[in-house]
């Protein structure tokens, strides 16, 4: 069955290791080898750079937009903001607008931290695109917004 076409599969699970949640977890695990060491040698996890990288990009986002734009649940999302709040990475504010609402936003000393890991992340970036072909990565960006579009899609029926 490993030899299997995919468009041959009419039925049975593929291999484990061919599963498509096994294969996409095998890739992520892959590329975020090369991001972690900078993460963790500023005692940041995957999640808390994601939600940074989030609020560098589009700052004071309420928690449930910040927790679906990085795709987390909101309690984790909730965790994750109170570490970064006590470091001072960000801050959080209660939406003039509406009192029930929580908007949170990086830090002055969020960015300067952002700034440090920012070349490392760069340099990973260019090698991954070096080493993979930057076709092939910008095809494997679109194939992965496709199939996230038609999965989502079918969703909705």
């Amino acid at each position: 069955m490993a030899n299997q076409k995919i468009s041959d599969r009419t039925g049975p699970l593929p291999d484990f290791n061919q599963s498509l949640p096994m294969s996409l977890l095998r890739a992520r695990e892959s590329v975020m080898r090369k991001f972690m060491p900078a993460l963790q040698a500023q005692g940041l996890s995957a999640q808390q750079w994601r939600v940074m990288r989030a609020l560098h990009e589009e700052s004071a986002q309420d928690l449930s937009s910040l927790a679906k734009r990085c795709y987390l649940l909101k309690p984790s999302l909730s965790r994750i903001i109170r570490n970064l709040e006590a470091r001072g990475i960000v801050h959080r504010l209660i939406d003039p607008r509406d009192q029930r609402v929580s908007v949170v936003s990086i830090s002055p000393e969020g960015i300067r931290l952002f700034q440090t890991i920012l070349p490392y992340s760069e340099s990973q970036y260019a090698h991954i695109t070096n080493t993979f072909g930057a076709e092939k990565l910008q095809q494997l960006y679109e194939l992965l917004e496709q199939l996230v579009e038609d999965l989502d899609d079918t969703d909705q029926e």
